[in-house]
């Protein structure tokens, strides 16, 4: 097998994925970064790219069971399970797929917004049990359209979020590394201030350690009792414990989230409530955007194999 790529995570690869990988090079699947040690030494001298599916973690000793690794192509714009210091140290490249996801998990926060405003699930619920006919009225809701809402983390996902709730005349506020050039939105230096003047948080930071918990008790308590929490990032950047805490006193008014910590086994604490629109990490998933990620994830490698630019390099 002449230049083998690694998948990991390798049933998280639809069959799709992995007939495009095999067919364009030789393959060999892992469920995970335990199980790399146990291929035979010939796989592994020989392996010079790893693609990435899913959120197990991939760090430096990982990395030397491959003396040859000189790729990790990560399937999704996130790559914080990936440890890009020690691949740079090693001199072994790190991409990711951003951009050809925007629009769907843009589409996905607003969604959710709109989900948990007017009780959709609830209204579905209503109408398939039969109490609307039977004469049961759902309960009057909340409107979105013309909310203050705070975008944490204006990048390329929280910038086309708020492009669509600018569309509801809702009033832009968000947090960013920097000030952006904006149609006249409100710039916050910190999560605690926005808070404090909107009523709705979209979370649209990149995971890691650096985003830990950026979404803090106090943040959350500076929003009040009519806020909404939408989360499309990682669980990781929301103190969870602090938002099931305020969910549950009624702190604050509702929440919609397509992340959690330690998923898909979420905290049960969460099944337990009526004022959250659970998803279950679903925000690039559309068919047409998942092809463009593994078309991507596939033209980061055959770009390094052939010794061409990267397309879409992380270091």
């Amino acid at each position: 097998m002449s230049d083998p790529i690694l998948l990991i995570s390798g049933d998280s690869f639809s069959e799709q994925e992995r007939t495009r990988l095999e067919t364009a090079l030789g393959s060999a699947f892992v469920a995970g970064p335990s199980d790399m040690a146990a291929l035979p030494d010939a796989v592994r001298n020989s392996v010079r790219a790893i693609a990435v599916k899913g959120h197990h973690p991939l760090g430096g000793a990982e990395m030397d069971l491959f003396p040859n690794l000189g790729v990790i192509a990560n399937y999704g714009v996130g790559y914080d399970a990936i440890d890009v210091a020690a691949a740079t140290e090693r001199g072994i490249k790190v991409t990711n797929t951003p951009d050809v996801l925007n629009d769907d998990v843009a589409d996905l926060a607003v969604a959710m917004l709109i989900a948990q405003c007017r009780n959709m699930v609830a209204g579905d619920d209503l109408v398939r049990s039969g109490r609307w006919s039977a004469g049961e009225n759902l309960p009057l809701n909340r409107q979105m359209s013309g909310s203050t809402v705070g975008i944490i983390g204006l990048g390329r996902i929280g910038r086309e979020i708020a492009d669509r709730l600018a569309a509801f005349k809702c009033d832009i506020h968000y947090t960013s590394r920097s000030r952006k050039e904006t149609p006249g939105w409100t710039f916050h230096a910190s999560p605690e201030e926005m808070a404090e003047a909107v009523d709705i948080l979209v979370v649209a930071l990149v995971g890691g350690a650096e985003t830990e918990k950026h979404v803090s008790r106090q943040v959350i308590d500076a929003l009040g009792p009519r806020g909404i929490v939408i989360n499309i990032s990682r669980g990781s950047t929301i103190d969870e414990a602090a938002l099931l805490d305020a969910l549950e006193e009624g702190r604050i008014a509702g929440a919609g989230l397509d992340v959690f910590l330690n998923e898909p086994k979420i905290d049960p604490r969460f099944l337990k409530l009526d004022n959250v629109h659970l998803q279950p990490h679903q925000g690039s998933g559309s068919s047409e955007t998942r092809g463009r990620m593994a078309k991507l994830q596939l033209a980061n490698i055959e770009a390094f194999l052939a010794g061409d630019p990267l397309k879409t390099p992380v270091n």
